[in-house]
């Protein structure tokens, strides 16, 4: 629900990883296209993401593959507190940046958006863990990072967006994906 949806956006406020979850609950970007997102698919002044890979830990080590699906390949535009998140998102890592000099390891991996502070990829589990602690924290229920993407869709359906659109947006193969969460909405 939107008041839902609301306690989450406070829960995670002023977190250094405030942005990553803001633009999954109002994007619903899939945790791995969050991860492999680089500087360069950002245009934070026309407040659009374009999401070109995903990012997964496999074997111990960072695989970037291409997006799940043909359709998963995307640019969507940004809501302004998205956009504004992602700006400031971009100053604490600049000046993260400048902090360890010589020891960012940022560079090696394409600048990523969201990294740990000293430039390395995020794994999974360290962002559904710190995902987890926020939201107790807060006093909220627990629930899965994946809950962020189905809480964006149902935010759409509740504001009337289109199945169609949700679905460029969500980079759904097919509508019936789309359809199913709508009609989940609706019957609540």
């Amino acid at each position: 629900t939107p008041y839902a949806a609301r306690r989450v956006l406070d829960a995670v406020q002023g977190d250094r990883l405030e942005a990553l979850f803001t633009a999954a609950l109002a994007s619903g970007l899939r945790q791995s296209e969050t991860l492999g997102l680089r500087w360069s698919d950002v245009n934070v002044d026309a407040a659009t993401v374009s999401i070109q890979r995903t990012l997964q830990r496999v074997n111990r080590a960072f695989v970037f593959f291409p997006p799940k699906t043909a359709r998963s390949r995307r640019t969507i535009s940004m809501p302004a507190p998205v956009a504004a998140a992602l700006h400031l998102h971009m100053k604490r890592q600049l000046e993260e940046r400048q902090m360890m000099g010589a020891a960012w390891e940022g560079d090696a991996w394409g600048g990523l958006v969201f990294t740990d502070e000293v430039g390395k990829p995020l794994t999974s589990f360290h962002v559904s863990r710190r995902f987890k602690k926020l939201l107790l924290l807060a006093g909220l229920p627990s629930m899965r990072y994946h809950d962020l993407r189905h809480g964006a869709a149902s935010l759409m359906a509740a504001q009337g967006v289109s199945a169609r659109v949700a679905m460029e947006i969500l980079g759904h193969a097919q509508i019936s994906t789309t359809l199913n969460i709508y009609s989940h909405v609706a019957s609540e």
